[in-house]
């Protein structure tokens, strides 16, 4: 349906306005007719349209001059589709007569100028911005949805700037304009027009500070909205004119933010006591959301800390690397001051628009010595950075307790994007240790990968890497759970001990007291620990097999065994936990439990070999037990992974 511009007019007077295409002239025609008036008849120009609406019946006006009985509620309705070429040269006529002769008693006559007015965008997702998208002012997801889709400016094309581009109101070159979205506003009209004729381009105040709009004049830049700008007013220009505006996102979806950004458009018309609106236009926005990427994605850039000590580490870990033909960046000790957690200080994603891809690493705010790693080595020309920060922080806001599932599909609905999974100290206690809500709210706001919390403030770190992770695989559904076992270890032990290996050792020539199989199997207060931890991830299992449609066949139990303090009543990994370990592609780079030697062999490795290798994995076992083990973490919790995105586009889920 066409907007309607209501329009009075007046017997004995030429009325002058200028009309915009795509819009409906609405006139009455019974108020202003002379008292004895009985009949009318219209009379326009070529190519006019022109109707009667009376009672919500409408009739079309033919060209043939027919005398009409006037009645009260009558309207007449009047469309133009082509652009005027001179001022004034559409013209419609109404004329009033007291019977059926062709005497008139008075008239009234409109004159008008056709015009063309559009701010455009890319609604269709295509890369261009097409003219009068019929869909523009509103967003739907999908594959057949529509709508305009905005990044978040927060990579950092200003080498002289430590911030990223979306915290200022400049642009810093070509580049940034590339991050940002086109909109143009387009007018088509004679060559000369009345004067006294603005555009105006305004955004609410709730919106100030989620979107930046500029106006490229010729190569010159300026800052119209956004900020403490909430409108932009220029005078309308005849002819055929477009206005280029770059648009620049500035925040992802919140929780005080859907992502959705509207920018409206006004032509006033100047008058003796102020600027009256006679037509108006807008579009809508969705800001591009933050996304994860899961195991099952190619590797493309991995992530690690070189520390005193770690360099035996280093050497293994870099074989894994080189074997995924993946680029390693080492963060010197430098940078990292010590802190050798690189998992647990950042989170790579990405976000995505038709026109550009950028990759874009979210900052936790546990803010310990590597804090300063992700603006100094990260942030950069094409690769953001964003970050929430809270004034309490605990264990859990670390981001080895945040991870994401393979794509799934679950009673019917699918997760093309995988399901982010956090760990909480549901659902214990309130009391418990949480993830901040500012990451929680964040996580959620991003819609695409519909969180799940799992049960993690059992552990004395409380990270979900710690007891879960995801491996490619070629049948089923394209990937493995691993989960860890205590009761899968016990029972290996059992069989080992019933073979006569009850005396094999742990830990051999590791600082750490060698542990036999049988003082293992006769220590109840281990035994009862582990019972405990099985049953917390048992709990997590049936969440997992819940939320992401798995079966049993989908999930690999690990070996693995905990020891819980008895002050805290947390856990902690009595061995190189092996579930924590480094995914690229076909390559897993494992802690090294550094089990009992049977006939040469580690049976803790042997186990995790039998159950991957079937699946073309190419297990790799690294020796982190010094350098990390001993300090609560392991090879995953000591390294991160740059993955390539998706191929499937955000936009076309379905929601």
């Amino acid at each position: 349906m066409s907007k309607q511009r209501t329009l009075r007019m007046e017997c004995g007077k030429t009325t002058q306005v200028n009309y915009v295409l795509g819009t409906e002239l609405s006139i009455d025609v019974y108020k202003p007719s002379p008292p004895r008036s009985q009949l009318f008849e219209i009379r326009f120009s070529p190519g006019i349209k022109c109707s009667v609406s009376h009672q919500q019946r409408v009739a079309p006006v033919t060209e043939d001059v027919v005398k009409s009985v006037l009645r009260k509620g009558t309207i007449l309705l009047v469309r133009q589709d082509k652009t005027s070429r001179d001022v004034n040269d559409n013209k419609v006529t109404v004329t009033f007569y007291e019977d059926k002769s062709n005497n008139p008693i008075d008239k009234m006559t409109l004159q008008f100028t056709a015009v063309s007015i559009s701010l455009d965008v890319d609604a269709d997702r295509d890369g261009k911005v097409e003219e009068n998208h019929p869909s523009k002012a509103s967003w739907s997801w999908g594959p057949n949805g529509y709508g305009a889709i905005l990044l978040v400016n927060c990579d950092k094309d200003d080498a002289f700037s430590s911030m990223p581009d979306n915290t200022d109101n400049l642009v810093n070159s070509r580049s940034d304009l590339k991050d940002m979205s086109r909109m143009i506003l387009r007018t088509e009209g004679p060559q000369v027009l009345q004067a006294g004729y603005k555009f105006q381009l305004y955004i609410s105040a709730s919106e100030r500070y989620n979107v930046r709009v500029f106006l490229n004049d010729r190569g010159r830049l300026t800052h119209v909205l956004g900020d403490q700008k909430l409108s932009f007013v220029a005078n309308y220009m005849f002819g055929k004119k477009e206005y280029d505006f770059y648009v620049e996102g500035l925040t992802f979806p919140d929780k005080d933010f859907d992502g959705l950004v509207t920018i409206n458009l006004s032509l006033l018309e100047s008058m003796a006591v102020g600027e009256a609106p006679i037509f108006t236009d807008q579009i809508v926005f969705r800001m591009a959301p933050w996304i994860m990427t899961p195991n099952t994605l190619a590797p493309e850039e991995v992530f690690v800390c070189s520390v005193i000590g770690n360099e035996k580490f280093l050497k293994e870990f870099k074989a894994v690397v080189e074997k995924s033909k993946c680029k390693l960046t080492i963060c010197p000790e430098y940078m990292n001051r010590r802190d050798r957690w690189m998992q647990d200080e950042i989170e790579f994603g990405y976000t995505e628009a038709p026109h550009k891809y950028l990759p874009v690493v979210l900052d936790s705010p546990r803010n310990r010595e590597l804090k300063d790693f992700p603006y100094q080595a990260i942030l950069g020309p094409d690769f953001g950075h964003v970050t929430r920060q809270s004034d309490v922080v605990n264990s859990l806001d670390s981001f080895g307790n945040l991870e994401v599932s393979p794509p799934v599909t679950v009673n019917g609905k699918e997760y093309p994007m995988g399901r982010i999974i956090i760990g909480s100290a549901f659902p214990t206690t309130s009391d418990g240790r949480n993830m901040a809500k500012v990451i929680r709210d964040f996580l959620y706001a991003q819609k695409v990968q519909s969180p799940v919390e799992l049960f993690s403030d059992w552990l004395v770190v409380g990270h979900v890497d710690e007891f879960m992770t995801f491996v490619p695989a070629p049948d089923r559904k394209g990937f493995r759970l691993v989960l860890c076992s205590p009761d899968a270890c016990c029972k290996l032990f059992k069989r080992l001990k019933q073979e006569g290996h009850g005396e094999a050792q742990m830990f051999e020539g590791q600082n750490a007291a060698p542990v036999k199989i049988n003082e293992i199997l006769s220590n109840q207060k281990l035994l009862n620990d582990n019972v405990y931890v099985q049953q917390c991830v048992d709990w997590n299992r049936d969440v997992l097999k819940r939320e992401l449609g798995l079966d049993e066949e989908d999930i690999i139990d690990i070996p693995v065994l905990f020891t819980v303090d008895q002050q805290d009543r947390r856990a902690m990994s009595f061995f190189p936990d092996m579930v924590n370990m480094i995914v690229l592609g076909k390559y897993l780079g494992i802690p090294k439990p550094f089990g009992p030697l049977i006939n040469g062999k580690c049976p803790l490795e042997s186990a995790v070999r039998s159950a991957l290798e079937p699946l073309g994995l190419d297990c790799n076992f690294i020796d982190d037990f010094a350098t990390y083990h001993l300090k609560l973490g392991e090879v995953h919790c000591g390294s991160n992974v740059r993955r390539k995105p998706f191929t499937l586009k955000w936009w076309n889920m379905e929601i």
